[in-house]
């Protein structure tokens, strides 16, 4: 998909303007678990999340490709937006972000402290994503996608981190919502040319990546309805599953309760705060945890950013309701 060298330039401009994110080994972890466990802690990033590399490389890609583009539209749950808001204002682009009702009270904030006009349209992401393409077309601005391979190129840095420190992982577990995040994982694996496995991970509510990647084409969902808002779309990319179809070893769905319990792990054993998405790869684990007894695992802490209410009826052992 990309030769090393190409991922590689890709980390140096990411690295301009941020800082490697660290992994470790936690002990807490691996004794709860019964195998290495190992954290690639994305939620340590300037935006708390990994989208944040994807907008760098997007938008450096784009002014060097559309000089003449005055600003962008996109649509999001929250990190794509904060990520490419923080991009686009530093190169002197407007950056109009799509939202849907509801969203994250906290990720809104967040989005506007970084330059972006937020602007809340629809019932859920796909309805605002299909209402940001509208404006785009008709005001003449440039469409951000929620999939493309300039953001697969920049989120890929981070896999590139992770295996270079860690090349001997067996599994690593990633969450599914559009699809940058396992498609840059499976990217940097294979110009590394790894043997590790790729385990893609869905919310029991928001299952379209995995209904896909089983049936082979796209397959639409009515409703996304999880509080895992990283992974909630019903609308998959050809594109993306075109990549983790093939790429990924298997596809596996948690449920919100066991996705809250990650989150509370995570607090417990570590001290850090995941988002649901965040947390869904460690659920993922914890229901895997025979299957990856004695190996060395990763698990792809993607985000950090989840709302105060949610994470306080989380941590009083409840289970957010979206």
């Amino acid at each position: 998909m990309y030769p090393r060298a190409e991922l590689e330039e890709a980390a140096a401009l990411v690295h301009r303007h941020m800082a490697p994110t660290p992994q470790y080994a936690w002990p807490t972890l691996s004794v709860r678990l019964g195998c290495e466990v190992w954290v690639k802690h994305e939620n340590h990033g300037p935006t708390g999340a990994f989208k944040v590399r994807g907008g760098i490389t997007y938008i450096d890609w784009l002014r060097r490709t559309h000089p003449s583009c005055s600003g962008i539209v996109t649509a999001t749950r929250g990190n794509h937006g904060q990520s490419q808001a923080r991009a686009a204002t530093s190169a002197g682009l407007r950056a109009i972000v799509y939202v849907p009702h509801g969203n994250s009270a906290e990720k809104n904030a967040a989005m506007r402290a970084f330059g972006a006009e937020l602007v809340v349209f629809g019932e859920d992401f796909d309805s605002a994503r299909a209402e940001a393409m509208r404006v785009a077309d008709s005001e003449g601005l440039h469409i951000v996608p929620p999939f493309h391979l300039e953001l697969v190129r920049g989120v890929a840095t981070y896999a590139l981190e992770f295996f270079t420190a860690a090349p001997d992982l067996d599994t690593v577990y990633v969450p599914i919502g559009c699809g940058s995040g396992i498609c840059g994982v499976i990217a940097a694996r294979d110009a590394l040319g790894l043997a590790t496995k790729i385990v893609g991970v869905v919310s029991e509510h928001a299952q379209t990546a995995k209904l896909s990647a089983e049936a082979g084409q796209l397959v639409e969902t009515d409703s996304a309805a999880t509080f895992a808002d990283g992974m909630a779309v019903r609308v998959p990319v050809q594109a993306a599953l075109d990549i983790y179809g093939p790429g990924a070893e298997r596809i596996v769905t948690v449920t919100e309760d066991q996705i809250a319990e990650a989150i509370r792990v995570y607090y417990r054993d570590i001290h850090n705060l995941a988002e649901g998405a965040g947390a869904a790869p460690l659920a993922a684990l914890m229901a895997e945890r025979g299957r990856m007894a004695g190996r060395k695992v990763g698990v792809i802490l993607t985000g950090g950013n989840i709302d105060t209410g949610w994470l306080v009826e989380v941590l009083q052992g409840g289970t957010p309701k979206p």
